[in-house]
């Protein structure tokens, strides 16, 4: 597909609603995707912040181009919730790690540290690792099916000239588009409004983050940021 004046493909998220039109939801989960939630126990998360600070961490942003809504954090599971951790490596700082295994994310901060975000990841069949690195970064990006998924999913059609942007759009607030010797590798990280899907394997190779992680992130990640995605 094309966002902006890139070519995307396999990394496009991969599904449509039953009565054909298209949402945020749809592209995200698809049918055979099982979601849960799991709540909060007690005044504080396991081994993190406390609820009060995750409510102010994870909460609506007005002042967005699209108000971006506040986060159900009673939909995702405690440890996926933005964190300091410790966490060696002999990356420079700033350098993202992507850990789909663990469905998670990380900056390193240097001196034994990292940031920690959870993440949705690509489902099987759409999981893959290597280094890469950012090369463009956009704010409130248009998206656009590639032919392969209009091919699959005919419902997408519609969306081939482009979905504007908005929080109906399934790349959401911010993207970091990943590059490789170049190119782009048709993969992104992309931000999310749905917590539901964080610490799930639910789209065609790109990770997600919440909305309010991915503002943290691509405020401190420049154009050419090495990114290293581990084996799953």
């Amino acid at each position: 597909m094309i966002i902006g004046d890139d070519v995307v493909g396999a990394g496009a998220i991969d599904a449509v609603t039953r009565s054909g039109l298209m949402n945020r939801r749809s592209f995200l989960l698809g049918s055979a995707v099982a979601l849960g939630s799991i709540g909060l126990a007690g005044c504080a998360t396991s081994g993190g912040m406390s609820m009060a600070e995750a409510e102010r961490v994870y909460g609506p942003l007005p002042n967005e181009r699209f108000p971006v809504p506040a986060v159900n954090i009673s939909k995702i599971n405690p440890k996926y919730l933005r964190r300091k951790v410790r966490y060696d490596s002999a990356e420079a700082v700033g350098t993202i790690i992507i850990d789909p295994r663990h469905y998670y994310v990380y900056r390193i901060e240097g001196d034994g540290y990292a940031t920690r975000y959870g993440a949705n990841v690509g489902r099987a069949g759409f999981l893959w690792s290597g280094d890469a690195y950012i090369g463009r970064k956009a704010e409130w990006p248009i998206w656009t099916p590639p032919k392969e998924m209009i091919l699959r999913q005919p419902e997408a059609a519609p969306y081939a000239g482009g979905m504007p942007p908005g929080l109906n759009n399934p790349l959401g607030a911010r993207t970091l588009y990943l590059y490789q010797n170049g190119a782009y590798t048709l993969y992104t990280i992309y931000s999310t409004i749905m917590p539901e899907t964080i610490g799930k394997g639910v789209s065609s190779g790109c990770v997600g983050l919440l909305t309010q992680d991915m503002l943290d992130l691509y405020d401190k990640t420049p154009v050419n940021t090495k990114v290293v995605v581990l084996p799953a």
